[in-house]
């Protein structure tokens, strides 16, 4: 399956617990958007069951329950599935530079990593933050980032005016493969 996420905003190189969480906000309406399209939405509610807390016997369930959240990432450990990202960075800055004012790209790239994924522990999560309207689930793309196979990343100047050094406008371009072909992800991957 192949799908682009966007981001358009502020990524700091030391992104906080709440700065990720508020970037994770902005993919959680975008993968929420494909679970409503084909293939997707044929393994939810109430033709599927992968956003199932309890699925029947013969069901898979991707829910998983931290800090009050029920979060939904699409490329799971147990749907046997990673991803392959194509990242476009465009930022306020001349081409060549790494280490920037915005921050360096590596440390920007940790925090962009983050917010695609769930978190994996409360502490990941904003203190006194609680899923809204419409963020239940929270959709993630990632389980763990430890299912990319594959970081491209390539950076060009942002020609728009922009408050900030750390504004970025991010095109991603996500393929989701299967390391191992079963019924349940065939359409996936």
């Amino acid at each position: 399956m192949e799908f682009y996420l966007t981001y358009n905003g502020a990524l700091k190189a030391s992104g906080k617990p709440r700065e990720k969480q508020a970037i994770r906000r902005i993919f959680h309406k975008q993968l929420q958007q494909l679970w409503m399209q084909a293939p997707l939405v044929s393994y939810a509610p109430p033709k599927g069951h992968y956003l199932d807390d309890s699925p029947p016997d013969t069901g898979l369930s991707i829910i998983q329950q931290i800090a009050g959240f029920r979060f939904a990432p699409l490329v799971t450990a147990r749907l046997h599935l990673v991803a392959e990202l194509d990242i476009t960075m465009l930022r306020p800055e001349p081409p060549g530079s790494i280490v920037t004012q915005g921050g360096d790209i590596d440390n920007r790239l940790k925090t962009l990593l983050d917010s695609l994924k769930m978190p994996k522990e409360v502490g990941e999560v904003p203190a006194g933050d609680s899923p809204g309207e419409n963020e239940n689930p929270f959709f993630c793309l990632l389980e763990d980032d430890n299912l990319i196979t594959k970081l491209t990343v390539g950076t060009g100047r942002l020609l728009e005016p922009r408050n900030a050094s750390s504004d970025v406008v991010l095109i991603i371009h996500v393929k989701t493969k299967a390391t191992q072909l079963t019924y349940g992800n065939i359409d996936l991957a």
